[in-house]
């Protein structure tokens, strides 16, 4: 059987992605300088204005203003032509505290009182569904479509900054559509990539730059055939981008986020929240135990869901699903995943690490699949443990 799986993603320009890299400047600075912080941080930009709300409870200093402007420039929003910068944007802010209702069960949750047990004080942040996933398709355990539509807008980035397609501007999109047959990665379908640029530039500069730049240095030439369509900036145009363009909201990209909907994604976004939210956390210990599972040999494919109450550490469920492709059947999977990974809220941030200001660099090209120290949530350090199985 043949089928197309397609999945996308965008650049750090893109108006949503300046929102949820906004959101994870503030979480960062704020647990810089208190760990302990709680934070649920969303953005709203529109046409020269950046909206900040939600609920912070803190001992840091962020200064909010600053850190927006500053995380635009970075970006790229630098030039007044672009109809949207730093130095002009309004910044507005609507910050209150955690309410005192969610700290009560996420500092003392109910199981604690019984047992006194370390990982069994802290509580689920709220309630909520999660799921992680990995295969060994790729190199970075995510499939292929995935995989390839990051890098290619990595790519974008990495020469509009170095000026080597100096035209670009901040806000792009890609997308790849990849065949299999019989579960089989065979070829790559089609190609789309859209990028912002400067109003002098021709389509067909534009179109045989980013082929030769982008796609000939990031895709597999073995999975290109004559019949693979490629689209360049299919509208013909694309100098009106970012926040003049279109507004932008933090955590709308969830699907860039996670796995190009190749996998089910959970019920919340990440930026902007701290590790006791367990839509974050948790996602990422999930990633980390089906990766790590894969790696180990224990099925080509894994698929993990898990379920949280507020204030309640233990999660209320926890499911397995390796499409066939495991050694053991799933049943037995969960044994293993049980036994080697701990899914209440403390014990994850422990493990990896996270209460460290590394959340802005997750905002854009996946939280997934990439190698960089800081995602400990990648790390294949329990597969010698696993492959005793």
């Amino acid at each position: 059987m043949r089928r197309l799986i397609t999945s996308e993603s965008v650049t750090e320009g893109h108006p949503d992605k300046i929102c949820d890299r906004i959101s994870d400047a503030i979480l960062d600075e704020c647990l810089r300088q208190d760990k302990n912080s709680r934070v649920a941080c969303e953005t709203v930009t529109s046409t020269g204005l950046v909206l900040v709300v939600g609920e912070i409870s803190t001992e840091a200093y962020a200064p909010i203003e600053k850190i927006v402007r500053d995380t635009i420039k970075e970006i790229g929003y630098d030039d007044p032509k672009l109809g949207f910068d730093y130095s002009n944007v309004a910044v507005l802010t609507s910050l209150i505290e955690q309410s005192p209702d969610i700290a009560l069960g996420v500092n003392n949750s109910q199981e604690y009182k019984i047992s006194n047990e370390k990982y069994d004080k802290i509580g689920a942040g709220d309630q909520g569904i999660i799921f992680g996933y990995a295969d060994d398709e790729t190199d970075s355990y995510l499939p292929a479509s995935v995989s390839y539509a990051n890098k290619l807008a990595m790519k974008l980035a990495e020469l509009r900054k170095n000026k080597t397609l100096a035209y670009l501007r901040p806000d792009g999109k890609t997308q790849v559509t990849v065949e299999y047959e019989d579960d089989k990665l065979i070829r790559i379908d089609s190609i789309v990539i859209s990028s912002q640029h400067t109003e002098e530039v021709s389509l067909e500069t534009i179109r045989e730059d980013i082929i030769r730049e982008v796609i000939n240095k990031v895709i597999d030439p073995s999975l290109m055939d004559e019949n693979t369509k490629i689209y360049i900036n299919p509208t013909g145009k694309f100098v009106v981008g970012g926040p003049k363009g279109d507004s932008g909201l933090t955590g709308r990209k969830i699907i860039v986020d996670t796995y190009g909907g190749y996998s089910k994604s959970g019920g919340g976004a990440f930026s902007g929240k701290d590790p006791t939210k367990v839509d974050r956390s948790a996602a990422y210990m999930a990633r980390y135990a089906a990766k790590n599972m894969v790696a180990a040999g224990l099925c080509h494919k894994l698929e993990i869901g898990i379920s949280y109450a507020i204030g309640v550490a233990h999660p209320l469920s926890i499911y397995v699903d390796s499409f066939g492709t495991g050694i053991y059947d799933d049943e037995k999977l969960l044994e293993i995943v049980k036994e080697n990974f701990d899914f209440r809220p403390q014990a994850i941030i422990d493990h990896l690490d996270l209460l460290r200001p590394i959340y802005k660099k997750t905002s854009s090209y996946g939280h997934f699949g990439r190698n960089d120290k800081d995602f400990t949530w990648e790390k294949l350090d329990k597969v010698e443990k696993l492959k005793k199985y």
